[in-house]
């Protein structure tokens, strides 16, 4: 195609010839070509607003050049791998837990073809859906039944609307929080159905609060923990026993929405202790919903553990059907669970390998790493603070190490030129320094992490 100026919308070449056009074959061949067809005719349609409104002449190259780069920007919308150098282990903006890939080819034969998910092979005949799968949940969580859903908010929608619909649900001011995408407690609450009653104020709850506003409308009573903010000072709750004590003289449930969910101490790796969701059984939760994705290491999926009768309305609710499963879901559950249940979860997942990875270590990964690229001037490795994410306590954190970028170099600039990589390093900036921390960076990751530090600072 010959290079010419635009200087009236007839000028502009046909969408076919602009598929053609060789310098922007390769970005045009990265994408369907009925899709590299639209973003052409986007392209040409605000090329010539700007033509119309405010340019005199439009040069060819900025063209091509404004298509090559809508091309690019839409394919960096696909789901890809990222290195993540952020220093938050459970992120959710990046895909949370980090699945192991020894997990994931071990599931890999069983959802590629045709599988029995909701076939009973000793019968020949339809059969229920992650059986397997809720027993080993169930055997993991000390609890007698369970099940799985798409994820913790539609389990606590589920069970809201199975057990308390039209019910008054009784749950602390202090626990009405907010989860991630601006989603709250209480709106999940009301359009299940169920009636909110706040207990207590902010800060201070006690049972006594729960004990004034019980009445024979009272369905459930709801313990939210509070995994994503932390309060302090003056403070008081509830313990999950006492609230379970009250119900059963009342004969009313006691629903324990756990957020992240922890099969194992954490006190060792973490620095804190996370209640576990065995001890919510223990402790006499009437049904417990936590999430797959986070501090398991596992899938999306909400799981749901408690008493076999309440499990069993909350599968007969029609909506049961509408948020259920597939089978890469329950195959990817059902290799995961036997990890917890013979402890080899810090061997064998990748999220645990990550967080039990020490100080000491990443500092050596770090000090190698600056030595392959010549130690160059403004970069250094630094002590840093981590943090699980996901909802885990914000304010524990880890202590971790990162790549230091100061001096010279712009904070803005380099996470922008971080996120343009292949694969795209996500950073973070603090007191206007960029850092790269090295607690969610992998061991087999740190050569493409090199590669990118070399190509951004000779850049």
């Amino acid at each position: 195609m010959a290079k010419k100026v635009i200087r009236q919308p007839r000028d502009f070449p046909s969408v076919e010839e602009l598929l053609q056009e060789n310098s922007i074959a390769k970005q045009v061949s990265s994408v369907p070509r009925p899709l590299a067809a639209q973003l052409i005719k986007e392209v040409v349609a605000k090329n010539k607003e700007k033509l119309k409104h405010r340019a005199r002449t439009i040069s060819m190259d900025k063209l091509l050049s404004d298509i090559d780069a809508a091309i690019v920007a839409t394919k960096r919308r696909e789901v890809c791998r990222i290195i993540n150098a952020t220093g938050i282990v459970v992120h959710t903006n990046l895909g949370r837990a980090p699945l192991s890939e020894t997990l994931f080819d071990a599931v890999k034969e069983n959802v590629t073809g045709y599988t029995n998910v909701e076939f009973d092979l000793a019968k020949g005949s339809r059969g229920s859906r992650g059986v397997a799968c809720e027993r080993y949940l169930a055997l993991l969580a000390g609890s007698e039944s369970s099940t799985v859903v798409n994820n913790c908010a539609a389990a606590l929608f589920l069970i809201l609307n199975t057990l308390a619909n039209r019910k008054q649900v009784l749950i602390s001011r202090g626990e009405l929080v907010q989860i991630g995408g601006g989603f709250r407690i209480p709106d999940i609450l009301r359009k299940s159905g169920a009636r909110l009653s706040e207990v207590g104020t902010t800060n201070i709850t006690t049972l006594a609060d729960y004990e004034s506003s019980f009445n024979g409308k009272t369905g459930l009573i709801l313990k939210v923990h509070k995994s994503n903010f932390v309060q302090s000072g003056f403070i008081e709750e509830v313990p999950l026993r006492q609230l379970v004590e009250f119900g059963a003289m009342h004969n009313i449930p006691v629903v324990n929405d756990l957020g992240s969910g922890v099969f194992v101490p954490t006190q060792r790796i973490l620095g804190y202790t996370e209640p576990t969701v065995q001890q919510s059984v223990r402790d006499g939760a009437a049904v417990t919903c936590f999430s797959g994705d986070k501090m398991l290491g596992g899938v999306q999926a909400g799981l749901i553990v408690g008493r076999a009768e309440l499990v069993r309305k909350i599968k007969r609710n029609p909506l049961f059907r509408t948020v259920r499963v597939d089978k890469f879901v329950f195959s990817m559950l059902e290799k995961l669970f036997p990890i917890y249940l013979e402890g080899n979860h810090q061997s064998q997942l990748k999220l645990w390998g990550i967080l039990s990875v020490p100080e000491s270590e990443l500092y050596r990964r770090g000090k190698a790493l600056l030595k392959e690229l010549g130690n160059p001037s403004g970069l250094s490795v630094e002590g840093t603070e981590a943090y699980v994410g996901g909802g885990a306590l914000p304010e524990s954190s880890i202590p971790s190490v990162g790549i230091v970028f100061s001096g010279p170099f712009r904070a803005t600039t380099l996470a922008r030129s971080f996120r343009m990589m292949k694969p795209p390093v996500i950073g973070r900036i603090e007191d206007e320094r960029f850092i790269l921390d090295l607690k969610t960076v992998t061991d087999d990751e740190m050569a493409a992490l090199r590669d990118s530090i070399k190509k951004t600072i000779k850049d």
